[in-house]
């Protein structure tokens, strides 16, 4: 089968085109355990050294990732079939969905490389091949594969010419009926739904990239791993894996700490000029010995065994945009940690269990270790750690994200004012008003719960506003002194946080105009949403579990504007929450108006003007510009001067003529220099709403006329709505035709002439531009994107 691969045999060719023009007749309804034998899974692994792994590597793996890895990734991949490494690429299909908010009780965990070491194992987890298990053979490898016949399927049937698809028969929704097809049902697949090959909804791939990937399929589908990391990176693991496997008590409970931080993180070491990425696991087995992982559905549940320790494993699956979150390690960084956890004298008596009413509060299970030193650690890279809670362990999560608006601005308290005793004093004083939902674990019933939580979250608040009167009594201290100024040069200061409706993204930098609110995050809440969005959270989890969640979300997102209200007169801020919560139920009213908004200090921020809030805005931005990032700033594009000014009328359009756009939209502009690179833009579209915190009728809250839209340089986000590629001259054009775009008509002519659609035959070599520019600007934070939320329009 080898040598059929490498030398591309003109007789597998041939048989191949027999096949594929009168296999699906000849064999239909054929029993194919009777044709090719029984199912069982195949050694395909092969040494990376071989000369058919190498062609795997060079000629097939790119275009599985570049034609395939961007549907079929993470939870949220169809079928959940993730192509994105060879062990997913064998594991193969399942019917059931990850994604399931109406289940009663909680689902088994289906996570790559965890809840499963083989392939075998996974077929008892319900698994389907899509690669032929029978007789391996050329014919019984195109036949009885699901993979290959996906493809024949499209080659047989591909797009239909029209520009956008006919609605009635394609659906691109994201919780659509998914077919899944095992091969035993390709038949009857095939004569019902014959568009439907793969790639879905897109167009079909080139013939010569077509028949490397069936040569490969007819071949047995031979793979190989990810290869291992060099001794110089394997030096560094050993060295990590050394400091975060310490015997001491102290060194324990703050390995125990870090890792419950960055389990969601690929971490990679700065020195590498090619970064490999790995990810922090609680293993059974010490340093040096092979990783026996831990497999528990949370970080912090118990593992059942008398020491844990923390290892690496290399990341084997293609990175990807929508989950990529990289965290750097150096010496520098060891350095940090020591300084935050070791150098600072404080004694560590005892282990906290892993009871979940104590695992699942930090408040309580680390209440030995400095607030100062975990809220430094947390903040220090500010932007991974809120990252987590958009990437972490989720891909989309409407009902989680429909509790944060579109666009806002997020700063911190100061560190400072978490290193004194009396704050050490409250927090330890309020660990039982800080309880999360996670302590129920992953069947929650949400109604009784709930109310549960809303008093102790008052009693917290009542708590806190006590302690905050007398801190900043007659406004002392109530500045913006108060705000961290990331010690004057770590750019993690300032964060903008975009909803793109079932997704987010988290920047560094203030970016565009002044948000609607804004947050002010002090430790106990950015402790708090980690253990209640990232390390407490199981997208396997009941229906309650999910709903739970979310409305505790409300209480955190409801502290972290009254943090930011505070630094605003008493006036000022009941008239901003009046406006954030307009139409808000009854029920969220009387919290807001008992709990809430009990601070009653005045500011200490001499305002001059009749709208505080913007002035507040603007003394932040000017005491956070030399920390704060530029990298999406419009200035950094290589444009002439009036193609820039073309590009800022882009995002002037407001209201309902910003509505008509998708969340988001990747541009790519072809300079008039020849000697400069293809620029890229990101048109973000914002959403406005009379408030955020209903959680099933959010359309009932929006406010159409307050929609806008927010222009940057580079991308951003992960899942593009839609493609525009367009030369630097046609931008005054652009620019002129916007202004008239007020109806979906309208919107469309401007697609004909801009947009590279789903249905273009230029799609793919486009997207193959896009990815690689990403990918040639951003080596270390760059990962595919994902097209399941494209647009057809």
């Amino acid at each position: 089968m080898s040598l059929l691969f490498l030398k591309h045999s003109n007789r597998v060719a041939a048989v191949l085109a027999t096949l594929f023009f009168s296999g699906c007749a000849v064999y239909a309804g054929y029993n194919y355990d009777q044709i090719y034998g029984m199912p069982q899974p195949q050694e395909r692994m092969l040494p990376a050294s071989t000369p058919i792994a190498q062609r795997y590597l060079t000629d097939v793996k790119p275009l599985i990732e570049n034609r395939c890895v961007v549907c079929h990734a993470c939870y949220d991949a169809p079928c959940q079939l993730k192509l994105s490494s060879s062990e997913g690429i064998d594991r193969g299909a399942n019917k059931d969905k990850v994604y399931q908010g109406t289940r009663l009780l909680a689902a088994n965990t289906t996570r790559m490389f965890i809840d499963a070491q083989s392939t075998a194992e996974w077929r008892e987890k319900g698994f389907s091949p899509v690669l032929n298990e029978r007789e391996q053979s050329p014919e019984a490898n195109t036949q009885a594969g699901v993979m290959a016949r996906m493809l024949q399927l499209k080659q047989a049937h591909p797009l239909p010419s029209e520009t956008v698809l006919e609605p009635d028969n394609w659906d691109f929704s994201l919780d659509r009926d998914q077919q899944c097809p095992t091969i035993e049902e390709m038949d009857q697949y095939e004569q019902e739904y014959p568009k439907w090959g793969m790639p879905y909804g897109l167009p079909q791939i080139a013939d010569h990239e077509n028949d490397t990937l069936i040569e490969w399929l007819a071949a047995g589908a031979p793979m190989t791993g990810v290869a291992p990391p060099s001794k110089a990176i394997q030096a560094k693991v050993r060295e990590w894996e050394t400091f975060l496997n310490g015997d001491s008590l102290k060194e324990q409970l703050v390995s125990r700490y870090l890792y419950e931080h960055l389990f969601v993180s690929n971490l990679y070491f700065t020195s590498d000029k090619r970064p490999v990425f790995f990810k922090l696991v609680r293993s059974r087995t010490a340093p040096d010995s092979p990783v026996d992982m831990i497999a528990t559905r949370r970080p912090f549940d118990d593992p059942e065994v008398d020491r844990v320790y923390y290892r690496f494993i290399q990341v084997r699956e293609t990175i990807v945009d929508k989950t990529h979150m990289p965290y750097a390690l150096s010496k520098e960084k060891m350095a940090r940690f020591n300084e935050l956890f070791f150098e600072p004298y404080y004694t560590v008596s005892t282990l906290p269990g892993y009871e979940p009413d104590i695992a699942a509060n930090p408040l309580m299970s680390f209440s030995q270790l400095p607030v100062n030193a975990r809220y430094r650690f947390m903040i220090d890279n500010a932007q991974n750690t809120i990252m987590g809670f958009i990437k972490g362990p989720v891909c989309r999560g409407q009902l989680a994200l429909n509790v944060i608006n579109d666009r806002f601005w997020v700063f911190f308290v100061d560190p400072e004012m978490a290193d004194i005793p009396s704050v050490n004093s409250f927090y330890n004083a309020q660990a039982h008003n800080l309880r999360l939902p996670a302590e129920n674990e992953s069947n929650t019933l949400p109604l009784t719960k709930w109310i549960s939580y809303s008093k102790q979250q008052g009693r917290f608040l009542r708590a806190k506003n006590t302690l905050m009167n007398q801190t900043f009594e007659n406004g002392e201290h109530l500045t913006t002194d108060l705000i961290w100024n990331g010690n004057g040069s770590n750019d993690n200061a300032t964060l903008t946080i975009f909803r793109h409706f079932d997704s987010a993204t988290v920047a560094k930098g203030l970016i565009g105009d002044h948000p609607k609110t804004a947050w002010v995050l002090d430790y106990s809440l950015i402790e708090r949403i980690h253990y209640l969005l990232v390390a407490g959270f199981d997208v396997y989890g009941n229906f309650g579990h999910q709903l739970v969640t979310r409305m505790y979300m409300d209480f955190l997102r409801m502290e972290g504007e009254s943090n930011f209200l505070s630094l605003l007169p008493a006036q000022t801020r009941r008239q901003e929450l009046a406006r954030w919560y307009q139409g808000a139920d009854q029920h969220l009213s009387l919290f807001l108006q008992g709990d809430i908004n009990e601070f009653n200090q005045p500011t200490g921020i001499q305002y001059k003007t009749d709208n505080p809030k913007k002035e507040l805005l603007n003394l932040l931005q000017t005491r956070l510009g030399k920390v704060s990032s530029n990298r999406f700033a419009l200035s950094n594009t290589q444009l002439a001067s009036e193609s820039m000014a073309a590009l800022s009328a882009i995002e002037q359009h407001k209201g309902k003529q910003a509505t008509l756009f998708p969340e988001l939209t990747f541009i790519v502009i072809e300079p008039s220099e020849r000697n400069v690179d293809p620029q890229l833009f990101t048109l973000v579209r914002n959403s406005a709403h009379k408030n955020v915190s209903s959680l099933f009728d959010e359309a009932s809250n929006r406010q159409f006329e307050g929609d806008d839209l927010t222009l940057v340089s580079g991308l951003l986000g992960s899942y593009p709505g839609a493609f525009w590629h367009l030369q630097e001259s046609q931008l005054p054009k652009l620019a002129a035709q916007l202004k008239a775009v007020n109806t979906e008509q309208d919107y469309r002519k401007l697609l004909d002439e801009y947009a590279v659609r789903r249905t273009s035959p230029d799609f793919w070599s486009f997207s193959d531009k896009l990815n690689q520019l990403y990918q040639q600007n951003y080596p270390i934070e760059a990962g595919l994107l994902d097209y399941n939320r494209l647009e057809n329009r």
